[in-house]
């Protein structure tokens, strides 16, 4: 029964993704069937096998290293500072991110990340029937972050049709960015983590596919990397550990204000009506939940999380699933944690359409212009991969 409602889940997905398709004879449908089995054979993959378990280990060990690494700076510099036994959220998630930052930093200093996110998005390219640029965009938006990924095709931004704007932006607010993968390690099962940017990936070039599709002609598949203006490698440390700062503050920042704002506005609602305002947006979002694959019985806490994430962000989602969890099903903290690990919310439509604008001020504005339509397609991303995760596990 589970797998018929998984599976009306997905036509939903597709469902809402046509109704927002404006040339529904360009969509390419062998290469979306293509990248869906793929998306289900990874999944199974990573969270069905032995291999699969392995890889994710790995991969969680070494972010377990680089939070341990990043741990050491902390302690230098506010040892003492956190009671004995607690450890503050700022200091245990935020400021890794420092390091992260510092690592992608050498790893572009050295042209090896350039490398793979050249070559790998020439790969997908192929697969995906879509151009060698908006391939390339996907996978540095995962290495190197949503608005930071503009500067490396700046030279190209002017040239492009919004159609391929659009693939660009939706691309950068579907997936996450590396530098706070780790963060995300310290709130939810790493194997969620690991899972939902492979899936991400690929979800996002199905559904844009459906909802602006489009041919780039050969002339104009051309994928041209900005190099980042010379720097010597000290000064390369010193700006991406800034900007690792700038990241954890700005983070930071706004999950105090989210986080205020929502506990007073829960706190009203619950005095006027009887209810918070999140138990109001649980039963909204608890349908899509629910076709989603998680039980009935979780599906309105499910859905006042899923809502939280796109009114706020996912770290605050994060949280109030961590509260939560333990009243769910393990099964239902799969699915939601999944959903969870991505870029669409509001406030990431601010966020890329000023990163493009401070690049080239007329592309800003187009962007600007399906910012609510660029937040839809993400989101669909995200139900996509939540919904195929919760036919697997």
């Amino acid at each position: 029964m589970r797998y018929l409602i998984s599976f009306c889940g997905l036509l939903l997905v597709f469902g809402l993704a046509l109704l927002m398709s404006k040339n529904k004879k360009e969509i390419k449908y062998k290469n979306i069937l293509m990248m869906l089995i793929i998306q289900f054979l990874l999944a199974a993959f990573l969270l069905n096998t032995k291999f699969g378990y392995i890889l994710i280990k790995g991969i969680t060990k070494v972010f377990d290293h680089l939070l341990s690494y990043a741990n050491t700076g902390i302690s230098f510099v506010f040892g003492g500072l956190a009671n004995k036994g607690e450890t503050p959220f700022f200091l245990s998630v935020l400021l890794p991110i420092i390091f992260v930052s510092v690592l992608i930093g050498i790893l572009q200093h050295f042209k090896i990340l350039p490398f793979f996110m050249k070559w790998i998005g020439l790969f997908l390219s192929k697969l995906n029937g879509m151009g060698k640029l908006e391939s390339y965009n996907a996978v540095a938006s995962a290495m190197v972050g949503q608005s930071e990924v503009f500067i490396t095709v700046k030279k190209q931004l002017d040239k492009l049709t919004p159609q391929r704007m659009y693939t660009l932006c939706a691309s950068a607010m579907s997936t996450v960015s590396m530098a706070v993968v780790g963060a995300y390690m310290t709130m939810i099962e790493p194997k969620y983590v690991v899972t939902a940017i492979v899936l991400n990936l690929f979800g996002g070039f199905i559904i844009v596919s459906i909802i602006n599709p489009y041919r780039v002609k050969e002339s104009e598949d051309i994928l041209t990397i900005e190099d980042e203006h010379k720097q010597s490698f000290f000064q390369m440390l010193g700006e991406y550990i800034m900007d690792g700062f700038k990241v954890a503050i700005i983070v930071g920042a706004m999950l105090i204000g989210f986080v205020a704002l929502m506990d007073m506005i829960n706190s009203l609602f619950d005095i006027v009506f009887g209810i918070s305002f999140q138990g109001i947006l649980g039963y909204i979002f608890a349908p899509i939940a629910f076709l989603m694959g998680v039980p009935w019985a979780d599906a309105i806490s499910a859905g006042g999380i899923m809502a939280t994430k796109l009114v706020t962000n996912e770290f605050v989602a994060m949280i109030n699933l961590g509260e939560v969890a333990k009243s769910m099903s393990a099964h239902s903290v799969g699915i939601i944690s999944v959903f969870l690990v991505s870029f669409a919310n509001f406030s990431s439509i601010g966020i890329i359409a000023g990163a493009v604008k401070g690049l080239s001020e007329k592309q800003g504005n187009i962007v600007a212009r399906f910012g609510l339509k660029l937040l839809y397609g993400a989101t669909l991303v995200s139900i996509l991969t939540a919904t195929i995760v919760g036919f697997v596990i």
